[in-house]
């Protein structure tokens, strides 16, 4: 059985800074390999409160460099090697996230893990017995890639960030569970924020038929219109079963 915890459900930046919602990213664990998927700002805390050891950890997936997702990133890769003092875990990350301006992970810390590998669209990912595949690249401001995981024989999508596009889709068909971050409640006026809304969620889920669906990663626009009753809305209108993550939300396949 695996399990998924939602350390944090807070999504864009009001939402993150005033901590209106935890921002500490999602825990993914099966059969003893345990991951750390987007760790914003706070998730060394979160997990602490939770009870999860972050030197229990196998690896860290940064979906992309922005803050919410990656601010805790230096700290865990440090608690998980324990200070560099024993060299095991993996970091994945795209491109940008290790090299130029945007770089997030700090040199001194790369040689403490077992490996950095860079994350490049539809390619496939191994850790332990864990496998996972990155989907097309997002549209969003930095270099964004979604995540497929095998879990308890179920294909378990985290649509992130990204502006909706047709060719979305393909990446995710077939996945029985469905993660979404939903940062809008309506589409923003201005293309420069790239982020899904209720109405894009709605076409997927029509489009792609999960199982079952979440919603997490909420701005304040989401959490005016409460994201539990959207979730609701939402179910009843698709057929779909959707529910909207909480703080400390564990979800078992």
């Amino acid at each position: 059985m695996a399990r998924i915890k939602f350390l944090g459900t807070a999504g864009a930046r009001y939402v993150v800074a005033r901590q209106l919602r935890a921002s500490g990213g999602v825990y993914i664990e099966e059969a003893g390999t345990r991951l750390l998927l987007d760790p914003g700002p706070g998730t060394l805390v979160y997990m602490a409160r939770e009870k999860l050891r972050p030197e229990k950890l196998h690896g860290l997936i940064v979906t992309h460099v922005h803050l919410d997702h990656s601010a805790d990133l230096n700290i865990l890769v440090d608690a998980m090697t324990e200070g560099g003092l024993k060299r095991r875990g993996k970091v994945f990350l795209p491109r940008e996230g290790l090299y130029g301006e945007n770089a997030i992970l700090l040199p001194y810390l790369r040689p403490y893990t077992e490996e950095i590998q860079i994350l490049v669209p539809q390619q496939e990912y191994r850790l332990g017995d864990l496998v996972f595949r990155t989907s097309v690249r997002h549209h969003h401001p930095a270099e964004t890639y979604g995540i497929i995981l095998e879990l308890s024989g179920k294909k378990v999508g985290f649509v992130v960030d990204t502006l909706y596009f047709p060719g979305l889709l393909e990446s995710y068909r077939g996945c029985q569970i469905l993660v979404l971050n939903v940062v809008r409640y309506k589409p923003h006026p201005s293309p420069q924020v790239q982020h899904l809304c209720v109405a894009n969620v709605k076409e997927i889920l029509e489009k792609l038929r999960p199982e079952k669906a979440v919603l997490t990663h909420f701005g304040m626009t989401m959490i005016r219109a409460n994201p539990k009753q959207v979730a609701q809305k939402l179910s009843r209108e698709t057929g779909v079963p959707v529910t909207a993550a909480w703080d400390g939300m564990e979800l078992e396949i």
